[in-house]
């Protein structure tokens, strides 16, 4: 995986986690995976087509989670409900939308599909030939680690015209 994908992820997870939870996060030492991803209690999973394409997924214990969403959500949630998952699956969407936006000021145009959450811890999910590179985040409140399983399609530049939608004449 080429590592370029990996700064506009990183800074999109900082500004995002800055401004909507107003909390500060550290990056840990980056690795590469190839085995398959096996799900921490809360993962989003967010998908990439166009001139990157693959898969993107935040991994965090539910105590992150239930931390981070009631940031968001300004109220101290107590368990992992209906709103700490809205909360926590809005977030991925929000980072990884945002890092699509970085991509494509750097010539690479995506859209994103919406967030899919998982929760349970162990599940296995196989990136079959997509290596991963595993960006750990730490905070006061827990760590997030980002999967990113991307890489540039084969025809990129093509998908463009694919992602824009005409608009119809008169509107």
């Amino acid at each position: 995986m080429n590592v370029k994908y990996l700064i506009p992820f990183v800074e999109a997870a900082y500004e995002v986690l800055k401004a909507e939870a107003h909390i500060t996060m550290t990056r840990g030492e980056l690795s590469l995976e190839k085995s398959p991803y096996v799900t921490d209690d809360v993962t989003v999973l967010i998908s990439l087509v166009g001139d990157v394409q693959g898969t993107v997924f935040y991994g965090m214990n539910a105590k992150t989670c239930v931390a981070i969403s009631s940031a968001i959500m300004g109220e101290q949630l107590k368990e992992l409900n209906n709103l700490a998952q809205s909360g926590i699956a809005e977030l991925g969407n929000v980072i990884t939308g945002r890092a699509s936006v970085k991509l494509s000021q750097t010539g690479f145009q995506s859209t994103i599909s919406p967030p899919t959450l998982l929760l349970a811890k162990g599940a296995t999910i196989s990136t079959l030939d997509f290596a991963r590179l595993v960006v750990p985040l730490t905070s006061d409140v827990g760590n997030i680690v980002i999967h990113l399983a991307l890489r540039e399609s084969a025809t990129k530049g093509a998908n463009a015209a694919l992602l824009k939608v005409p608009s119809a004449p008169g509107v």
